[in-house]
């Protein structure tokens, strides 16, 4: 980590804990991060922190050490205008997008820049309780010692106890049938209350109206409650590279071409393909 990537993690966690309400609630949505800590870097104490925790940190707060900036997209602002539009209305909305369409780098960008908007990146590994021990720390909050129902009554109270929250469940195609179940239960729990967007690839709607056709238990509800309709994210064009390119440093009009032409479509290779360019220059 360079000083300067330490002074930009520094402004970008200042910024973070003005947006979650406290230090302490930014600490423990981060395992292994405390408050001290948090503290030490805020005050220029520096000399005792290791690469490896300004790195942590940096991470969360959504700085990277090698100097990568956002681009605004086309997918990239309908989707912080669905955001907007779920934590506002608290509407409960589907999206799907081929992966690489830039949906998780947006959605962390809208939770750094909104109050009391909460991003979970699923797993195939979680379960209920997973589910709300992740959602509970986003919240800055501890489950150690609770039952799960206990920690869904807390969760349940903690966000109706928040101004206009939303939950945006990044590749929640990955969640087990259970656990894709289970946002039934939270969505009746925090019904008109708190925004609820499940954000994935298009199997997550292939998978929801095949387990409708099959009578599956809970799928009928969960299609329902997505207003019977998944938002589908466009593909990435010329356009979005030429943005991408530019805001990274890239501005000759060959090599734009050239890294359109090879990224497929996806944001991921797009960046790849800029890292490639600059080493070779």
């Amino acid at each position: 980590m360079t000083h300067q990537n330490k002074i930009q993690t520094v402004e970008a966690l200042e910024r973070f804990i003005i947006q979650k309400g406290s230090a302490n609630k930014v600490a423990a949505g981060m395992a292994g991060v405390s408050a001290a800590l948090l503290s030490q870097m805020r005050n220029h104490n520096w000399d005792l922190i290791s690469d490896e925790m300004w790195r942590k940190v940096a991470k969360y707060v959504g700085v990277t050490a090698n100097g990568w900036n956002y681009a605004e997209t086309r997918n990239s602002k309908d989707l912080l205008q669905f955001f907007n539009d779920s934590q506002q209305f608290a509407l409960v909305m589907a999206i799907t997008g081929k992966a690489g369409a830039g949906k998780s780098e947006t959605a962390k960008k809208y939770e750094e820049e909104n109050k009391n908007a909460f991003v979970l990146s699923c797993n195939e590994y979680w379960d209920k309780r997973w589910f709300l021990r992740e959602l509970l720390g986003k919240m800055g909050k501890d489950h150690a010692g609770l039952t799960l129902p206990e920690m869904m009554h807390k969760a349940v109270q903690l966000l109706k106890s928040l101004e206009s929250p939303v939950i945006i469940l990044d590749e929640a195609d990955k969640l087990a049938d259970n656990v894709l179940l289970f946002f039934i239960t939270l969505y009746n729990a925090l019904e008109n209350h708190c925004g609820i967007v499940l954000m994935a690839t298009h199997f997550l709607e292939k998978r929801i109206k095949r387990g409708v056709a099959m009578e599956k238990k809970g799928y009928r509800e969960i299609y329902s409650r997505v207003g019977l309709r998944f938002i589908e994210l466009e593909g990435t064009g010329y356009s979005d590279v030429e943005n991408i390119c530019l805001a990274n440093g890239i501005e000759e009009k060959d090599i734009i071409r050239t890294i359109s032409k090879e990224c497929d479509g996806d944001v991921r290779r797009v960046r790849r393909l800029i890292f490639s360019h600059k080493r070779a220059s």
